[in-house]
């Protein structure tokens, strides 16, 4: 070894000293991850699962993570769901739960079951109430639910609708009714043209009655919609006001995905028929606990050591009402107010 190669008593190998390969000029290849098939990748979880020792509690953790996802992809989704719930019995801190309802959510949301998808989502709000990423996603779940709403509204409609001989003989004469039959009346004898206006006189009762049904399941379902687009909103409006937090302390790609999150969610507030003045009231509610010292003091005494699974069941909502009466309550009283000061003013102008 020559006498330059040492430095600092210390002594270097010559291919520290040689020279640096070129770098390509071109365009760097492409890499493509290797895909595993999810059959194969169970079988290697499970190999793994039955070699572990019963105390490595972490790596047994994550193999029943990635087993329950191979069980997802193979749409065995009852197994993955018994999984994730031995997890998330055995969760023992804040990442391990997170990280189960997160199993979860992939799960319902690979079953299309935007209900059950909404509750994870919520369940992840309350161990996360800052996280913008899960009230965008809230938004996007009840926006999905509002066309599953219709539909048990519109079998509904079709039950209670009345149907008669009537109807299927008006219906080859477009111009039949009550007029039609006093033109055959000349034609039939006395007694049936009374029980044909008898029954005519019946039928329009009962199409009376239908329209009333008709007119309440449709107020009813117009009514559970709109409640559904204002928890859509205001799930909206706090991803942008925590977006708009976190703004200034980001740079590059981070950024220019907040800022461009901020406009799609612009673009979609303009499909809401809300009023300003609404609008300002939701976010004023919605904003009411983001204040960045406070933020600051719940993320440093955020638990992230073990703590047992007491204290872990008591920061996850229950149900999904319990969720939404915390979060959406207020603004809920707000549109049952002003509805009832609507129809007041109707009946007294009526």
């Amino acid at each position: 070894m020559e006498a330059d190669r040492w430095l600092l008593g210390g002594q270097f190998e010559d291919s520290v000293f040689e020279e640096r390969p070129e770098r390509r000029t071109g365009p760097p290849v492409s890499y493509r991850a290797k895909r595993c098939e999810p059959q194969k990748a169970l079988q290697e979880y499970s190999s793994i699962s039955e070699k572990l020792p019963p105390t490595n509690f972490a790596m047994k953790r994550d193999v029943q993570e990635g087993q329950a996802r191979c069980l997802i992809h193979l749409g065995r989704h009852a197994e993955a769901l018994v999984m994730a719930a031995n997890l998330e019995n055995k969760a023992t801190n804040i990442d391990h739960l997170t990280t189960v309802l997160c199993l979860e959510l992939a799960i319902c949301s690979s079953l299309q079951n935007v209900e059950k998808t909404i509750f994870c989502l919520q369940k992840l709000i309350s161990l996360h109430p800052f996280n913008p990423w899960n009230w965008g996603q809230l938004a996007e779940a009840y926006l999905n639910l509002g066309p599953a709403l219709s539909a048990p509204f519109a079998s509904s409609c079709k039950q209670n609708s009345f149907t008669s001989s009537d109807k299927s003989i008006r219906s080859s004469f477009p111009h039949s009714g009550r007029g039609c039959l006093l033109c055959f009346s000349e034609t039939l004898p006395e007694s049936s043209v009374f029980s044909m206006e008898a029954s005519s006189a019946s039928n329009q009762k009962n199409e009376k009655g239908s329209d009333n049904i008709q007119n309440s399941v449709a107020e009813k379902r117009e009514a559970v919609l709109l409640e559904t687009q204002m928890k859509a909103c205001a799930s909206f409006i706090r991803t942008r006001l925590l977006l708009q937090l976190t703004q200034s302390q980001q740079t590059s790609f981070a950024l220019e995905r907040n800022l461009r999150t901020q406009q799609e969610i612009e673009d979609k507030m303009k499909a809401f028929s809300f009023k300003e003045d609404t609008l300002l009231f939701i976010a004023e509610v919605m904003g009411e606990d983001i204040v960045p010292e406070k933020i600051k003091d719940e993320v440093r005494t955020e638990v992230k050591c073990v703590v047992g699974c007491a204290p872990l069941t008591s920061l996850v909502m229950t149900s999904s009402k319990e969720f939404e009466d915390k979060w959406f309550g207020k603004i809920k009283d707000h549109f049952c107010s002003f509805e009832n000061q609507l129809h007041t003013e109707i009946h007294i102008l009526a």
